[in-house]
C-alpha cells in the first residue's frame, strides 16, 4: 500500500515539476534580471525581489550552513565504509545505505543538469558573473540531505535521545537554509518554490524505492 502510495506521488510531483519548469519559461516572461536577462513569472518575482534585495548576512549565513548537510552525508557514508570493509562484499552492504548512496548521486545529476540548462539567472551579479539560479542548490541540498536524514535516523540512529537532538538540529537547518536562502535576496522566488517542489519528486522516489526494499 505504502509503495502505490509514494509511486503515485512520484508521478504526481515529477508531472508538477515539469509542468512548472515550462510554465517558468512561458509565463509572464519579462528582462528583469542582470543584464536584461529573463525570468518567468516577473511581476511576482520582481515584487519580492524589490522588497527582498540581496542581503550578504543572510547569504553567509545559509552559505555557510549548507557546509553542515556535507556531515550528514559523511555520516551516512561512514556507515556504508564500514559495513563494506566488515563484510568484503558490497551486496552485503545494507541496502538502504545503498539506496540513500544512489539518491545522493540523483540528487547530484539534478543539480548538474540544470548547471546545463538554465532556466534563468540569479537577479544579482556573483562575483561580477551570472550565475544558474533555478532551481535553488541550496533549497535542494536542504531538503534532499536533511530530510533523507530524518528518514534514515530511525534505522541508524539507537539512541533515541541522540536522535531526538540530531531530528531537531536537521529540521532548524533546513528551515533556516530555505527560509534564508529566500532573505539573502540572490534568488528568485520561484528557484525557491522549485526547489521545494523538485525536492518533493526526488524524496518522493528515495521513499518509493525504500518500500520496495522493506517488503
Amino acid at each position: 500500500m505504502k509503495k502505490l502510495k509514494w509511486k503515485n506521488i512520484s508521478i504526481l510531483l515529477g508531472i508538477v515539476s515539469i509542468i512548472y519548469t515550462i510554465m517558468l519559461k512561458t509565463i509572464d516572461v519579462k528582462p528583469i534580471g542582470p543584464y536584461h536577462t529573463k525570468v518567468g513569472f516577473a511581476t511576482i518575482n520582481n515584487f519580492v525581489h524589490i522588497h527582498l534585495p540581496k542581503n550578504m548576512i543572510w547569504y553567509n549565513i545559509t552559505k555557510y550552513l549548507g557546509y553542515l548537510t556535507f556531515i550528514l552525508i559523511i555520516y551516512y557514508a561512514i556507515i556504508g565504509l564500514k559495513q563494506l570493509i566488515k563484510n568484503k562484499s558490497l551486496k552485503k552492504v545494507d541496502k538502504k545505505i545503498l539506496l540513500l548512496g544512489a539518491f545522493y548521486v540523483l540528487v547530484g545529476i539534478v543539480y548538474i543538469i540544470f548547471e546545463k540548462v538554465i532556466i534563468n539567472y540569479r537577479p544579482v551579479l556573483m562575483e561580477g558573473e551570472l550565475e544558474a539560479s533555478f532551481p535553488s542548490s541550496h533549497t535542494m541540498l536542504a531538503l534532499c540531505v536533511c530530510a533523507s536524514s530524518l528518514i534514515m535516523s530511525k534505522y541508524y540512529i539507537k539512541s533515541e535521545k541522540a536522535k531526538q537532538i540530531l531530528d531537531i538540529v536537521t529540521w532548524v537547518v533546513m528551515v533556516v537554509l530555505v527560509i534564508g536562502r529566500l532573505i539573502s535576496g540572490v534568488h528568485w522566488l520561484t528557484d525557491i518554490i522549485g526547489g521545494i517542489i523538485i525536492s518533493g519528486f526526488l524524496l518522493s522516489i528515495l521513499n518509493t524505492c525504500l518500500n520496495i526494499i522493506k517488503e
